[in-house]
C-alpha cells in the first residue's frame, strides 16, 4: 500500500485558500461530516463547519510536517506541561494560514459573520494560569520559528471550573468544554500505552550481578493519544500537541453486569477515567492530592513511552538518544519524567545506570516557575510507597548518589546535605520534585531576570553553587500573533498600515513607532482606536456583571489569578481609600475611574476566595453611592479566561501589576496589556524590572519596596504604624473591620484587616503610601490626553523583546540546539 500511485501525491496542499475553495469545503463539511443543511444547521454547526474545513488546510501541511522529520530523523524538542491555556484557536488558525481575509469573505458571501462563528467556540479547558498560557504561547513561537517539536499534556474532560459570582462570592461550576465536541482533534487509538500503579517490586540478581528489577501485579491504566495541529505563522510548519485521555484496561466487567452489579461492572472504568476528568483536583483532600499524582504520572509514562518510540523507528539504540530528543518540563508537574525515563532504560532495556544516568540528565531540562518554597511540589514517600514503588526506588537511588556527589565536594556539611536531598525528613517523608528534576537535568532556568537571580541567590542556592552554569535565566514572552494581531485587529491594523507586517515575525520591528508617537493625526487615531475598544468591552461588562462602565472614564484593571501575593487586596483597599478622600476632603479630585478585576481563585483557597467576596461587596456598595459612582465604579468580571483577555487587553488604559517584590517569577499579562497601549503600574518584580528597562521608567509607574527590601524590612515591620502614619488607611481598616461592608454576616472580612495588622506577610500596608501616590501620577497623566497616548505608543513600540518567538530561540540556542526546518510546498509527481 506504501507504495501505491494513490498516495504519491499525499502530504501536498491540494485544498485551495481562495473564498470559492473555502465557501465548497465549508458546504461539503456541512452536509457530509454534519448531515445538516441550510434549514436544520444551528451556529454552533455552522462553525464546526468551518473549523474542520480550516483543519483540512491544516492537516495537509501537518501530515507533509511530520513526513520530513521522519525522514530526515530531526532533533525534536518535546515540551511536557500539565496545562495548556489554548482559549479558542479558530481565528489563530485562520490568521497563522494567511486566509483571514479569504474566509471572512467566504462567510460574507453566504451571510455569516465570521466573529459571531467564533464566538460559538468554547475556551479549550486545558489550563487555569500564567503557567498555561505560556505553554499555549510557546507551542505557536515553536511552529512559527519552524523547530520540530511536540507538546505533551492532559486531554482533561473538564477544565479547572467555571467560575460564577453568587452571593457576592466564588461559585464553582464544572466547566464542560468537549460537551459538543472537539472539532480540532483527532484521536489515535493506535498510540495508546499501559501506565502502571500499585503493585510490587520483585528484585532478582543477574550473572553478572547487577539487581534486575520487575514491577509487577500492577494496576494499568491505558492512554489513549488525542492530537491537534498546531500551525507557524507565514509558513507550512505545523506540529503537534498530543494529549493522554485515560482509558480503564478493563472497561466492563460482564461477570459483575450478569450478576446484576452494574455498578460494580464499571467500576474500574470510572476509577480509571478519573485521571483525566478533570484539571487539578482539589488537593485539601488526601484523595485530591493522590489524584494529582496520578494525573502527573500518568501523563510522563505516556509521553516518556511515546517519545522512545517515535525515537526507535530511527535507531536500533539509544546511543543518539540526547541528540535527537529534547524534553523540556514546565515546572515541577512533570519533573517524576526523571525517574519514569530512567525506569524504562534500566527495567525495559537492561541498561546500566551509569549509561541510563547519563542519558537522561543530557536529555532533560528544567524550568522553574516560583519563588515560593510552599509552591514547590512535594509528594508523600508513603503515597509513593503504595502508589508508584518502581520510581520510588529509582528516585531513593538517584538521592543515594546525589548524596554521595554532594558529601563528596563538601565534607561534613550535613546541613547542606539535609538542604539539597530529594528527600525532606520531617514527620512526614516527602519527595522534593524540584530537587528531583534539578538533579535529572542538564538545565535549569527561571523566567525573568529577577526570578533566576532570586533562584541562584536564596531558594536553590546550594544547587547553584554545586553546578555553575546549570542555571539560567529565560525570560518570558507572548506571541504577538493572538495577544495583537487577532486580539486587537484595529490596532493591528493601523500600526500595519504605517510600518508594514514585519513586526508580526518580529516584533523588534514595532520601534519604527517610535517616531510616530509624536505624529498627532496618528495620536488620534490611535484613540479612537482604544476609545471602540473600550465600548466593546463596556458592553461585555454590562451583559456579564449589569454594571455598565463609560467609556470615557479610566479602565483600570487587575485580572489574574488571586492570590495573597498578587495583592489584590492592596488594589481594593486603595478604592476604598479613594472613596473616603473624595467624601472627606473638598480639594481631592479624581478623574472618573472604573476599577476592574477579574480571576479565580482555587477551590480550597479560603483567604482568595474572602478577597473575592470582599472586592464584590465594596463594589455593591459604591456603585450604590449615586454622589460618587460616577467618579468610582468597581466591577468583578467572573470567569476569566482567554477569550475574555482578548476583549480586556485592547481596552486597558492601566494594567495593575502590583505583587510584593520578589514573589512573581515574571508574570505575562504584564507584556499582554503594554503590547495593547495599557501603562503599567506595577512593583519591581518579575518581568516588570525588564519591561521597566526596555521601555523607559518614565513611561510606566513604579512604586514600592524591592526584592532586596522585602526581607530587610521585615526584621523590625510593625504594620500598624502605616496606620498611625495615615489616618484614613486607619479607617479603611476600621470599616471593614467594622463590618461595614458585610452588616449581614458580621465578622466575614475582619480576618483580613487582622491578618494586616498583625503580620501583613506580603507588605501591602507597608506599599500603600507608595502605591497611593504613583496612582495618582497615573491619573495626572491622564489629564492630559495627547501625552498619555504618547506615552502608549511608546510603551507598544519599545515591547519587542517580550515575544515568546525571542524566548524560544534562546531556550532552542542554550538548551535544545535542534535544527530549524522549513516545510516547503513540492510538486505533484503524478496527475491522480
Amino acid at each position: 500500500m506504501k507504495d501505491s500511485p494513490l498516495f504519491k501525491n499525499w502530504g501536498l496542499f491540494k485544498k485551495g485558500m481562495d473564498t470559492r475553495q473555502i465557501q465548497l469545503s465549508f458546504a461539503s463539511h456541512l452536509e457530509y461530516s454534519l448531515s445538516k443543511d441550510q434549514y436544520t444547521a444551528t451556529m454552533r454547526d455552522l462553525y464546526h463547519s468551518l473549523a474542520l474545513t480550516i483543519r483540512d488546510r491544516m492537516i495537509e501541511r501537518w501530515i507533509k510536517t511530520q513526513q520530513i522529520y521522519h525522514a530526515e530523523d530531526l532533533k525534536r524538542v518535546y515540551y511536557l506541561s500539565a496545562e495548556y491555556l489554548m482559549g479558542r484557536v479558530l481565528i489563530n488558525n485562520i490568521i497563522n494560514l494567511g486566509i483571514y481575509e479569504e474566509t471572512r469573505k467566504a462567510m460574507e458571501e453566504v451571510n455569516i459573520d465570521l466573529n459571531e462563528l467564533a464566538e460559538q467556540e468554547p475556551d479549550m479547558g486545558l489550563g487555569n494560569g500564567g503557567l498555561g498560557r505560556l505553554a499555549a504561547c510557546f507551542l505557536d513561537s515553536l511552529a512559527t520559528l519552524e523547530i520540530p517539536s511536540h507538546g505533551y499534556g492532559i486531554r482533561y474532560e473538564f477544565g479547572i471550573f467555571e467560575q460564577d459570582i453568587r452571593d457576592m462570592g466564588q461559585s464553582e461550576l464544572p466547566e464542560n468544554w468537549l460537551k459538543y465536541g472537539n472539532p480540532w482533534e483527532i484521536a489515535r487509538p493506535e498510540y495508546s500505552y499501559p501506565v502502571r500503579f500499585y503493585g510490587r517490586v520483585e528484585q532478582t540478581k543477574l550473572a553478572d550481578g547487577r539487581l534486575k528489577s520487575e514491577w509487577k501485579d500492577c494496576s494499568n491504566i491505558m492512554g489513549i493519544a488525542y492530537d491537534t495541529p498546531i500551525g507557524g505563522y507565514g509558513n507550512n510548519t505545523v506540529n503537534t500537541l498530543r494529549l493522554w485521555s485515560a482509558k480503564a484496561s478493563n472497561e466492563f466487567d460482564l461477570h459483575y453486569f450478569q450478576h446484576g452489579d452494574y455498578l460494580k461492572a464499571v467500576e474500574e472504568k470510572n476509577i480509571s477515567e478519573n485521571i483525566s476528568k478533570v484539571l487539578y483536583p482539589n488537593d485539601e483532600i488526601y484523595e485530591g492530592r493522590e489524584l494529582r499524582l496520578r494525573q502527573q504520572y500518568f501523563f510522563v509514562s505516556c509521553s516518556i513511552q511515546d517519545i522512545i518510540r517515535r525515537y526507535r523507528t530511527c535507531h536500533k539504540d539509544f546511543a543518539a538518544f540526547p541528540d535527537k530528543v529534547a524534553i523540556q518540563m514546565n515546572d515541577t508537574h512533570p519533573a517524576m519524567a526523571v525517574a519514569e525515563l530512567m525506569r524504562i532504560l534500566l527495567d525495559e532495556y537492561g541498561m546500566d545506570w551509569e549509561r541510563a544516568w547519563d542519558i537522561t540528565t543530557r536529555t532533560c531540562a528544567y524550568t522553574n516557575h516560583t519563588l515560593l518554597s510552599e509552591a514547590l511540589e512535594k509528594w508523600p514517600v508513603s503515597m509513593l510507597e503504595t502508589l508508584l514503588p518502581r520510581p520510588l526506588q529509582i528516585i531513593y537511588e538517584i538521592n543515594r548518589r546525589f548524596m554521595r556527589d554532594v558529601s563528596t565536594l563538601y565534607v561534613k556539611d550535613g546541613e547542606r546535605m539535609r538542604r539539597m536531598s530529594l528527600i525532606e525528613e520531617g514527620e512526614e517523608k516527602r519527595i522534593r520534585m524540584a530537587h528531583l528534576a534539578i538533579a535529572g537535568s542538564h538545565s535549569v532556568n527561571g523566567v525573568a531576570e529577577l526570578h533566576t537571580r532570586l533562584l541562584r541567590e536564596r531558594l536553590l542556592r546550594d544547587f547553584d553553587e554545586m553546578y555553575p552554569g546549570k542555571f539560567n535565566n529565560k525570560t518570558n514572552g507572548v506571541t504577538p500573533r493572538r495577544w495583537l494581531l487577532a486580539a486587537n485587529p484595529a490596532l493591528s491594523d493601523l500600526i500595519c498600515a504605517r510600518i508594514g507586517k514585519k513586526w508580526i515575525g518580529n516584533l523588534e520591528r514595532l520601534r519604527d513607532l517610535e517616531p510616530l508617537a509624536a505624529d498627532a493625526e496618528f495620536r488620534k487615531e490611535w484613540q479612537e482606536i482604544k476609545y471602540r475598544n473600550k465600548v466593546t468591552f463596556a458592553g461585555i461588562a454590562e451583559n456579564l456583571t449589569g454594571v455598565s462602565p463609560a467609556p470615557e472614564a479610566i479602565f483600570d484593571f487587575q485580572v489574574k489569578r488571586i492570590h495573597e501575593y498578587k495583592r489584590q487586596l492592596l488594589n481594593i483597599l486603595h478604592v476604598i481609600y479613594c472613596w473616603l478622600k473624595h467624601k472627606g476632603e473638598a480639594d481631592f479630585h479624581m478623574h472618573p475611574r472604573v476599577f476592574i478585576f477579574g480571576g479565580k481563585a482555587a477551590p480550597g483557597y479560603a483567604k482568595a476566595k474572602l478577597i473575592i467576596r470582599l472586592i464584590c461587596h465594596v463594589a455593591e456598595m459604591l456603585n450604590r453611592d449615586t454622589s460618587l459612582n460616577h467618579i468610582i465604579k468597581v466591577i468583578f468580571i467572573p470567569n476569566y479566561r482567554v477569550s475574555l483577555a482578548e476583549r480586556i487587553f485592547p481596552a486597558a488604559d492601566i494594567s495593575e501589576q502590583i505583587s510584593t517584590a520578589g514573589y512573581e517569577a515574571s508574570g505575562t499579562s504584564n507584556m499582554k496589556f503594554a503590547l495593547n497601549g495599557a501603562l503599567t503600574v506595577g512593583t519591581q518584580d518579575g518581568a516588570n524590572i525588564e519591561i521597566m528597562e526596555e521601555i523607559g521608567r518614565e513611561n510606566l509607574f513604579i512604586f514600592g519596596l524591592t526584592a532586596d527590601q522585602v526581607p530587610e524590612m521585615r526584621q523590625n515591620y510593625n504594620p500598624y504604624t502605616c496606620c498611625e502614619n495615615d489616618p484614613l488607611l486607619k479607617d479603611v481598616l476600621d470599616l471593614i473591620r467594622s463590618d461595614y461592608f458585610s452588616p449581614e454576616d458580621p465578622g466575614l472580612f475582619r480576618p483580613l484587616a487582622d491578618a494586616l495588622l498583625s503580620r501583613d506577610e506580603y507588605m501591602v500596608l507597608a506599599d500603600f503610601a507608595a502605591y497611593h501616590e504613583c496612582q495618582m501620577k497615573a491619573d495626572a497623566l491622564y489629564r492630559n490626553p495627547e501625552k498619555w497616548t504618547e506615552t502608549a505608543i511608546l510603551n507598544v513600540a519599545k515591547m519587542g523583546k517580550f515575544s515568546s518567538d525571542r524566548t524560544i530561540r534562546e531556550y532552542n540556542r542554550d538548551i535544545w540546539k535542534a535544527e530549524k526546518k522549513s516545510i516547503m510546498q513540492e510538486k505533484p509527481e503524478t496527475s491522480l
